[in-house]
């Protein structure tokens, strides 16, 4: 089993798996290698298909082996999610956790080693969607220019540079900080960011946000070798995502934003604000690195949104 997937070792280890040990040792290698899924998606799988596999062996009174993944009744699996949900678990789990499963049962069909169509004929819970909570372009200007306001120098820059990337160039938390010295583009060229899957996309860089990095690159103590991370921490070493959201925290609540003004609602800000000035949905996709255009549609229910509140409080008959 991989080394770098924590959220699957023992997996296999676990009485309820015993017995089909060998074809999760499968599905996983699949799943962090082909499939090159996001880390906390591993781990979240790996829990969901343990739960999945415990209930099994207490359901049937023994160890699942292949036979039984491939006998189980829409019935079994309804009565799989009834547990989850008196567990506790929130649709949204309850959802992920079907995914799971029926990630799993793909990759035994695939294999030859377990068909089943009850996994196709049972539905998880519907899950509401949610839509991004952006901050307004005056909060997300009061952001950039606050994040520079610090005791040191040189941490100022780094946060307003972080930020920035955040804001002006739609990037995640975790890619900003996964950049090393040997990423920077320089003046002119565009940014190339490894995004989930290990898909790399090429980002362009507005001007304000090249200022920005190299305003930090000049006060940047430490290494800059190519593979020194560009964003390090108080002690030298790569600066850590607890630690920029800390830093979010202390702004917003300097500047009285809601607790929704995260480093993350600085890319749905960067997403919403190229909506509303005129970019088609498909740039924004491909600038945010989304792997379905569903995904980036949500920023749709966020713009018809803010113009819905517009009109009603202009129109006579909204009021």
């Amino acid at each position: 089993m991989p080394a770098h997937t924590p959220g699957l070792a023992g997996l296999t280890d676990r009485p309820s798996a015993r017995r089909v040990g060998a074809a999760l040792e499968l599905w996983a290698r699949w799943l962090v290698g082909e499939r090159r899924a996001a880390r906390h998606t591993v781990d979240g799988y790996a829990r969901d298909v343990a739960a999945f596999l415990d209930f099994l062996a207490e359901h049937r009174g023994a160890p699942p082996t292949l036979d039984d993944l491939g006998t189980l009744e829409p019935a079994d699996l309804r009565a799989w999610l009834a547990r989850r949900g008196r567990d506790g678990l929130a649709r949204s789990s309850i959802a992920r956790a079907m995914a799971a499963v029926r990630s799993l049962f793909r990759r035994l069909e695939r294999a030859g080693l377990v068909k089943n169509a009850a996994i196709g004929a049972v539905r998880g819970p519907r899950v509401p969607a949610s839509l991004p909570r952006p901050l307004t372009a005056g909060q997300a200007r009061a952001v950039l220019d606050a994040a520079n306001e610090a005791a040191e120098p040189w941490l100022g820059a780094r946060d307003a540079a972080l930020f920035h990337l955040l804001y002006g160039a739609g990037l995640r938390i975790g890619e900003a900080l996964a950049l090393d010295i040997g990423h920077w583009p320089g003046s002119e060229a565009p940014l190339r960011v490894l995004g989930k899957g290990g898909k790399e996309r090429v980002v362009p860089l507005l001007p304000a946000v090249r200022a920005a990095l190299a305003a930090y690159r000049a006060l940047r103590p430490g290494d800059n070798a190519p593979d020194a991370p560009l964003f390090v921490g108080a002690r030298g070493g790569r600066l850590a995502a607890t630690v920029a959201q800390r830093r979010m925290r202390d702004v917003r609540r300097a500047l009285g934003l809601p607790e929704s003004a995260t480093p993350h609602a600085l890319r749905h800000s960067f997403a919403t604000h190229l909506l509303g000035g005129g970019a088609d949905l498909r740039t924004i996709q491909e600038l945010l690195g989304h792997a379905s255009l569903s995904t980036t549609q949500r920023y749709t229910g966020v713009e018809t949104g803010s113009l819905l509140k517009v009109y009603r409080a202009a129109h006579p008959r909204g009021r």
